[in-house]
């Protein structure tokens, strides 16, 4: 069974940084591209940002580019967001999510991924 669990989010103010981190189990993590994308309430879920498979390319939305850098240990098979600068148009529940050899051109499309994680809330207070 797979299972990618989000941790990391909290209460912060503007300017501050945080640190998310999703652990994945039961799939071969290093055949994933992996994503994160959020989703603030009455908002369609967005992308944010994405790394391959290997952790060579990555890619942002323009709203985080930075500030957010993601990254991936696939020895732990864990992918983490480090997000400075944080602003209260950052607050949303964060996912992550998992595309098997997803392809950076799809990277930014929810649909494209195989496995989403429960998310975690992310409130950037003024």
């Amino acid at each position: 069974q797979v299972q990618l669990v989000e941790s990391g989010g909290g209460l912060v103010q503007a300017g501050e940084s945080l640190r998310l981190s999703c652990a994945a189990n039961g799939l071969t993590f290093s055949a994933y591209a992996m994503s994160w994308f959020r989703q603030a309430p009455g908002k369609e879920r967005e992308f944010v940002a994405a790394i391959s498979v290997s952790g060579g390319s990555t890619n942002y939305a323009d709203s985080v580019k930075g500030r957010f850098t993601i990254s991936r240990d696939n020895a732990k098979n864990t992918v983490a967001l480090q997000m400075n600068s944080l602003k209260p148009e950052d607050t949303a529940v964060y996912y992550c999510a998992a595309g098997l050899l997803l392809q950076p051109t799809n990277w930014d499309t929810p649909s494209r991924y195989n496995y989403w994680g429960r998310g975690t809330q992310v409130t950037v207070s003024s």
